[in-house]
């Protein structure tokens, strides 16, 4: 496999992708994540027209909206609505048969290339979407620990070498970063905190490339004014790069609106205090799902998915971090997860 070399202090612009191996497979078979399903990512490469898909101000998305043949639509569409019922209604078909398949989009920017398949409710307009992507054990392993150890759960599936993943709704973090930010109607204090900890849920468990397009925030309205979530969106750079920084979102400069509006609105006493919350949350999460983790490291650390020299720069910075010699003697990447997460929070 040729690896092109790149900078290491930049997010790698395009990831190498790294198969389900079997153990994986078992793992996910377990936990009700592998199932046959009735499409796979090739099925979907068979559209025969696109056109590029502009949003609400007539400007390109980067997204194409792709055409079947009508008898390919005949095979496809039942299929897609099934796996929107899997993941919804495990797979119960009597309370989908209002919903129909509206749009099926294709980005081919992305890692994974994924489709996003559109599903509206003929009774009331409402519409939901789901995406179907090429399976990347790196992307897997990273939707796995969201589930476990942030706050969000996650619905995901794969059948080989295709990944399907629900839709995480909220605010594009780029599209808020830029235009909303600074609204009156924004608690930019909470907004900051809720960065702060973000920050760190995305530190503890390695997860890296979180510049503001790959988030979205949650915008829930509270008692008194609005609370908020940022929640990731992309997970193709789970415990990839091979710097300690590009695992902290507030070094991006894609993030920088937030990052200065929360030096204004918090001191370091309270980015501690904020930091130290989110470990503790992070630590009884851990606990709850001891076992789970558990088997989930147990396959992580014998996989490959970064390139040797990633985990040996990754794992030098992490033994100076942590003035812990052990890091050095690890060799993949799930090792590395596991033992600065480990360490983050202070558990044997």
């Amino acid at each position: 496999m040729n690896i092109i070399e790149e900078r290491n202090d930049v997010p790698s612009k395009k990831k190498i992708l790294y198969t389900v191996n079997p153990t994986l497979k078992q793992y996910l078979l377990k936990y009700d994540r592998e199932i046959k399903l009735p499409v796979v990512y090739a099925d979907m490469l068979r559209f025969n027209l696109s056109t590029p898909l502009l949003d609400k101000n007539n400007q390109d998305t980067l997204w194409q909206t792709v055409y079947y043949d009508e008898s390919e639509m005949k095979e496809l569409y039942p299929g897609l609505k099934y796996i929107y019922a899997l993941l919804h209604t495990s797979g119960r078909m009597e309370v989908m048969d209002h919903l129909s398949v509206s749009r099926i989009d294709y980005c081919t920017f992305g890692n994974s290339k994924p489709f996003r398949v559109r599903i509206i409710n003929r009774l009331n307009d409402n519409y939901d979407h789901f995406y179907v992507k090429i399976a990347d054990a790196s992307r897997v392993y990273g939707l796995e620990l969201e589930h476990i150890l942030s706050p969000n759960r996650i619905n995901y599936l794969t059948d080989d070498h295709t990944l399907i993943e629900e839709h995480i709704p909220g605010l594009p973090g780029d599209v808020f970063l830029n235009s909303y930010l600074n609204d009156s109607s924004f608690n930019q204090t909470r907004i900051s905190k809720e960065f702060v900890k973000f920050n760190e849920r995305c530190f503890v468990r390695l997860l890296g490339d979180m510049r503001s397009y790959n988030f979205v925030v949650d915008i829930t309205p509270d008692i008194e004014g609005n609370q908020y979530r940022i929640r990731a969106i992309d997970f193709d750079q789970q415990s990839y790069e091979s710097r300690l920084k590009l695992y902290l979102p507030h070094y991006f400069k894609e993030n920088n609106n937030i990052v200065f509006m929360g030096m204004e609105h918090m001191n370091e006493k309270s980015m501690l205090q904020y930091q130290q919350e989110e470990r503790s949350l992070i630590s009884h999460r851990v606990k709850l799902a001891h076992y789970r983790l558990k088997e989930i490291f147990n396959v992580m650390s014998h996989d490959i998915i970064a390139p040797e020299e990633k985990v040996i720069a990754l794992r030098e910075e992490l033994a100076k971090y942590h003035k812990m010699p052990k890091f050095k003697k690890m060799t993949t990447m799930g090792m590395l997860v596991k033992e600065h997460l480990h360490a983050c929070l202070f558990l044997k």
